[in-house]
C-alpha cells in the first residue's frame, strides 16, 4: 500500500453496504483500497495531506453497485445499432426504424428495445415494419429478449412460412390462416436471427464499451453478465473480456456466467460441465498471466422458462384468456426436469454457482427442487446459487429460499402496475397468482438473501429506478396505487441488496462495503437519498463512480459544484 493517501471524500454521508454509519462523514483511499472511515476530523488526522479531495457537500457516498444479473454487450450493441428503448408507442418506433434504416446501409436492420404494451396484445405485425423499411429484412428484439419483430422479407431470407412449425423452445405468432404474423417468441427467434450477418469481434468490444461506460454512469462498478457463450445466435463474448483485460481496458470487476446450452439430455451432463471447468480454467490462466482479477467464469446460467406476458412462464396452473377461463396453457420449460435434477448438482459439485431464469411458479420450484437435491448430495461444495427474476412464486416455496442457502435475485423495476403489466400480465394470471408477485419483503422476512440486477438492456441499468419500484412499487416518476405494498422493502434493505447483496453473489470478498481494507470501489450519489421523500428516489442518479479509486465516471459539473477535484 502506497505511504501518501490518494483521494479523500468528505462532508457527507457513509452507507456502508448493510446501513447508514452512524457517525461516518468522510472516506480515504490509498493504493486502490479504503484506508480510513469517519468523521470529517479523524480522517483527516488518519490520512494526513491528500493527493486529491471531494467535498461531498452532504450527498450520500456508498460502495459501488454490483449488477447481479444484466447483458452488458447485448445493451452495448443495442445503443449502438437500431435503439428503440427510448420510443413510447409504435408510431415513435416506427419512426425510429425509418431514421436508423435511412442513416445505415446494409441489408440487414437489426437492434431492439420496443415494448410489448406499446402493441395490441403484445405482438407487433410485419406489414408495419414493411411500410418503413422496403425489401430490407429486419429483426428487432423487444425490450425482455424474449420476443422479436420481424418483416416480411425477413421471413422469405428465414423460409418461414405458414408451413413452418413452432419450435419445442418457442412460437411463431400467426393469423387464421397460419401465416406468421411477424412476432416470433423465445427459441421462434432463432428462425430468423440465424440469418443475420456475424457480428464482428470490433462490434463486439465496442458494444462492451459503451456498455462499461453507461454502466459507470448509474454508479455500477461490477456486474455477472447473465449469458457468456454462444447464444441465439450471438458470439460467445469471452474473447472480448479477455481482449479487455489484456489492453486494460475492463475497469470493471466482472463475473461471466457460461450459458447452459438447450437441447441436451441427463447422459450428456457430465461432458457440458467438464467443459464449463476447462473454460473456466482457461479465463482463470489467461488473466493470471495478465496480472488481472477483473473477469472470472465462475457461474453458470441456465434458463428455465419464458416470460408471462406471452405465455412462456412455466406455471403450476394454466394461463387464463381474456374472459377469465383457463386456457390449459402453463408455459414452457427449456430443461427437462430430470435433466435440471442433474445438471444442477453436478455444477454444485465442481463448484460452480448456479444462475437460474425463472419466472413463473413453476420454474422456481423446479429450480429449488434442483437446488436441493444438489445440497444434499455428498459432493456438495455449497456454491452461491440464486434464482433470477422471480415473478410468481408459489407462497409455499417462500421459506426454502433462507432453508437451502438460495438468494433471490430482483430485477426490482418491474415490480409496478405499468401498462404491461396491467394490460399483457394481470389478465393471464388472474387474482390468486397476481398476488404472488414479485414478493420481495416476503423473501427477506423469511430470511431469504436478497440481491439486485437491471437484466439491462430488458430494462434501464440505473439502479437509482429500480430502488425507487422496491421501496415505492410505484413505476419512477408517476402517481399510482403501490403494486402489492406489502411487498416493499426499504431504502436501507434496497442499497444493501444493490451493493453488498450483489458483491456476495459474485463472491467479491472485499467489495460491496465502505469499511478499511475494502476496495475502493465506490458511488457518489447525486443527493442523499435518505434525507428525501420516498416518491423522489428516481431522481436521485450518480455524480460520481469510482473503481480501485479511480474515477471512472464524473456527472457533468458534479465535481466543480462540489469544490474538489479527482
Amino acid at each position: 500500500m502506497a505511504d501518501s493517501t490518494d483521494l479523500v471524500l468528505h462532508s457527507g454521508r457513509v452507507f456502508t453496504g448493510v446501513g447508514v454509519h452512524p457517525t461516518a462523514t468522510a472516506v480515504a483511499v490509498t493504493g486502490g483500497r479504503i484506508s480510513a472511515v469517519g468523521t470529517d476530523a479523524e480522517v483527516r488526522a488518519a490520512a494526513g495531506p491528500a493527493a486529491h479531495v471531494v467535498d461531498l457537500r452532504g450527498r450520500l457516498l456508498l460502495p459501488g453497485f454490483t449488477d447481479a444479473h444484466v447483458h452488458p454487450v447485448m445493451g452495448g450493441l443495442e445503443r449502438l445499432g437500431c435503439d428503440l428503448s427510448g420510443a413510447h408507442g409504435a408510431p415513435a418506433a416506427l419512426a425510429r426504424v425509418a431514421e436508423f434504416a435511412a442513416g445505415h446501409a446494409g441489408e440487414w436492420i437489426s437492434g431492439g428495445g420496443w415494448a410489448m404494451a406499446d402493441f395490441p396484445g403484445g405482438t407487433p405485425r410485419r406489414e408495419d415494419l414493411d411500410r418503413v423499411v422496403g425489401d430490407r429484412p429486419v429483426f428487432l428484439l423487444n425490450r425482455d429478449h424474449h420476443g422479436a419483430w420481424v418483416n416480411s422479407r425477413a421471413l422469405e431470407v428465414a423460409g418461414v412460412d405458414a408451413s413452418t412449425p413452432d419450435p419445442a423452445d418457442g412460437r411463431i405468432e400467426r393469423d387464421a390462416d397460419g401465416s406468421p404474423t411477424g412476432t416470433l417468441h423465445e427459441g421462434a427467434m432463432d428462425l430468423v436471427s440465424r440469418h443475420l450477418p456475424a457480428v464482428s469481434r470490433a462490434e463486439l468490444a465496442a458494444g462492451l464499451a459503451e456498455a462499461q461506460r453507461h454502466l459507470h454512469s448509474v454508479g455500477v462498478t461490477g456486474w455477472q453478465d447473465a449469458i457468456v457463450g454462444e447464444y441465439a445466435g450471438h458470439e460467445d463474448t469471452t474473447p472480448v473480456y479477455l481482449d479487455a483485460v489484456a489492453d486494460g481496458t475492463l475497469t470493471a470487476r466482472v463475473v461471466g456466467a457460461l450459458w447452459w446450452p438447450r437441447g441436451h439430455e441427463v447422459a450428456d451432463v457430465d461432458d457440458l460441465v467438464a467443459g464449463f471447468a476447462a473454460h473456466r480454467e482457461a479465463v482463470r490462466e489467461r488473466c493470471a498471466a495478465l496480472g488481472s482479477d477483473r473477469f472470472r467464469t465462475t457461474s453458470v446460467k441456465i434458463m428455465l422458462d419464458g416470460v408471462a406476458e406471452n405465455r412462456t412462464a412455466s406455471m403450476l396452473t394454466p394461463y387464463l384468456d381474456g374472459c377469465g377461463c383457463g386456457t390449459g396453457q402453463t408455459g414452457l420449460s427449456h430443461l427437462d426436469r430430470d435433466l435440471l435434477l442433474a445438471a444442477v448438482p453436478a455444477l454444485d459439485a465442481a463448484g460452480f454457482d448456479v444462475h437460474v431464469h425463472v419466472i413463473g411458479d413453476r420454474a422456481v420450484r423446479d429450480a429449488l427442487d434442483a437446488v436441493e437435491a444438489a445440497r444434499r448430495s455428498p459432493a456438495s461444495r455449497g456454491g452461491r446459487h440464486h434464482l433470477a427474476h422471480l415473478q410468481v412464486v408459489h407462497p409455499d416455496d417462500l421459506p426454502r429460499f433462507a432453508a437451502l442457502g438460495v438468494a433471490a435475485n430482483a430485477q426490482a423495476l418491474w415490480a409496478c402496475d405499468d401498462a404491461q403489466m396491467a394490460e399483457l400480465t394481470t389478465p393471464l394470471l388472474g387474482p390468486e397468482r397476481n398476488g404472488w408477485q414479485y414478493p420481495f419483503g416476503a423473501l427477506l422476512r423469511s430470511g431469504a438473501r436478497l440481491v439486485m440486477g437491471s437484466d439491462w438492456p430488458v430494462s434501464s441499468p440505473d439502479p437509482w429506478q429500480a430502488v425507487h419500484v422496491a421501496v415505492n412499487r410505484t413505476p419512477p416518476g408517476e402517481v399510482a396505487e403501490p403494486f402489492l405494498p406489502e411487498q416493499a422493502i426499504t431504502l436501507t434493505q434496497a442499497l444493501a441488496a444493490y451493493t453488498a447483496g450483489s458483491a456476495w453473489i459474485d463472491r467479491h470478498a472485499d467489495g460491496g462495503a465502505v469499511r478499511v481494507g475494502a476496495v475502493a470501489d465506490l458511488t457518489v450519489a447525486g443527493a442523499d437519498p435518505f434525507a428525501l421523500e420516498a416518491a423522489d428516489l428516481h431522481e436521485v442518479g450518480t455524480d460520481l463512480t469510482f473503481v480501485g479509486g479511480a474515477l471512472v465516471h464524473e456527472r457533468a459539473g458534479s465535481l466543480a459544484a462540489a469544490g474538489g477535484a479527482a
